[in-house]
């Protein structure tokens, strides 16, 4: 069995942590999760502890923020630039229609906060780039990529694998979504992408269309992956990409091996700092950010 381990959630070095101590309305709250012998309530003291950081508050962000929200993830953080438009409102279940015009960040904490008010919601509302990744990344235990353009996912990954974070990947595109995560020494996006697409071949949701609930399979997909790392349970999807098809419900894996060649991860990386992604991309000069689905 694979089992990942974050290094805020190791336990003492006499073995187990103080006895956990949840408030009466926590205990109720988490009681699903305290009662399963896998998670307890040392699990949900993992989950409150964990910070989390969603790259995207749109289609596959949402899902995700709502599930780890309502688990008790205890720091979220929330990075995109946008503000919530009426088109979105029909895959991106974080934000309402009196939400329209406004930051998606302040949508998106508000909805959290509804939710349950345990969650700190650090807000990012900034476009992600070579220049802040590192430093926006660098508190947190797992990055969870939701975004929609080819700079931003390379840029992301390659931050992780520069700061040892975990990387939880999924994409989406008409009626079908992968999703795989990638692990410190693992592998990496690269690996399984070396290179991108021409600009333009693969058209995002603006210009293509997506079926509205089609994020929310992917992005809980998403959410169960972070929840897996933060507890140590279980097999990620680390080494193996999964596919899903609505049209025909089918879902498939492709196994993903560790490029010993990968100018990231690789055994004599050649890139050691942050490029321009654009360029990478073939795209104009501030194209890429945190948007997303």
């Amino acid at each position: 069995m694979q089992v990942a381990k974050l290094k805020g959630s190791q336990e003492s070095s006499a073995g187990l942590k103080p006895a956990t101590v949840f408030t009466p309305e926590q205990a109720r709250r988490y009681s699903r999760h305290i009662i399963m012998p896998q998670i307890g309530g040392r699990g949900q003291r993992k989950l409150l502890e964990a910070k989390v950081l969603l790259i995207g508050a749109g289609g596959l962000g949402s899902p995700a923020a709502l599930y780890l929200a309502a688990a008790g993830i205890g720091t979220l953080g929330i990075v995109d630039f946008d503000k919530v438009d009426l088109t979105n409102l029909q895959r991106q279940i974080l934000h309402h229609t009196h939400d329209v015009g406004r930051p998606k960040v302040q949508s998106a904490t508000e909805t959290i906060n509804d939710i349950n008010p345990d969650v700190r919601v650090v807000q990012h509302a900034v476009r992600l780039s070579s220049e802040n990744a590192l430093e926006v990344l660098s508190p947190y235990d797992v990055i969870v990529d939701g975004s929609d353009n080819f700079p931003t996912r390379y840029l992301v990954n390659d931050a992780c694998v520069l700061l040892g974070k975990p990387y939880v990947h999924g994409s989406i595109f008409l009626f079908e979504g992968q999703a795989s995560t990638f692990l410190p020494g693992q592998g990496c996006y690269r690996c399984l992408y070396p290179n991108p697409p021409p600009p333009g071949m693969v058209p995002n949701c603006a210009e293509a269309g997506v079926l509205g609930v089609l994020p929310g399979i992917v992005g809980s997909i998403l959410a169960v992956e972070t929840m897996k790392l933060v507890l140590g349970l279980g097999d990620t999807l680390t080494g193996r990409l999964l596919l899903f098809d609505a049209l025909g419900m089918e879902f498939r894996q492709v196994k993903i091996r560790r490029n010993s060649d990968c100018p990231v991860c690789g055994d004599h990386p050649t890139v050691t700092q942050l490029i321009d992604y654009e360029e990478f991309c073939g795209l104009p000069p501030v194209s890429s950010g945190s948007a997303s689905h």
